[in-house]
């Protein structure tokens, strides 16, 4: 199963940010829309990620909810029906929250830098430092917080869980 290092942060500065990344990527930005259902799971967490009206991936992911580097596996599986995936698995499972982003993605190295406007929410900082399957997760984690030190990234902006649980807590908060 693939693995990565998570880090999300809350940013205030969208446009110094987006500066900071763009001295450290390789590659990008590239501009993505991401509609994102989250449905019931007993274990982990299960999202549709529609990219698209015939483009989408159901994600499984398991990562701990806690500030700062989390090691997280996961499995992606496309398809080409994302709305009458959506059906079926809320059906099936019942929806738990679905959520809108804007998101401009850089590269440096195996790193995917995401700054991301969330609908309701607000901008966020997203680090996924892809882990080679012979890497630790403590060398992710170095990367990760070496990164974070280089975006200027607070530990007070650190949060924990996903947007989903971001998004449930500012509505019943």
């Amino acid at each position: 199963m693939p693995r990565n290092i998570e880090i999300k942060a809350r940013v205030r500065d969208l446009g110094e940010m987006e500066a900071r990344a763009r001295a450290l990527a390789d590659r990008g930005p590239f501009d993505l829309v991401q509609d994102d259902t989250f449905f019931a799971c007993a274990s982990g967490r299960l999202k549709l990620r529609e990219l698209a009206a015939d483009r989408g991936e159901l994600i499984f992911y398991r990562r701990p909810d806690v500030r700062g580097p989390k090691l997280c596996d996961y499995t992606i599986a496309p398809t080409s029906a994302p709305d009458l995936m959506r059906t079926a698995l809320s059906e099936a499972l019942g929806v738990i929250g679905r959520l809108r982003k804007r998101r401009r993605l850089y590269l440096a190295g195996p790193t995917r830098i995401h700054l991301d406007e969330v609908e309701g929410l607000g901008s966020y900082l997203e680090l996924e430092v892809v882990l080679a399957e012979s890497q630790s997760g403590a060398e992710g984690e170095a990367t990760a917080r070496r990164l974070l030190s280089q975006l200027g990234v607070e530990a007070a902006d650190l949060v924990t869980g996903a947007y989903v649980d971001l998004l449930r807590e500012s509505r019943h908060g």
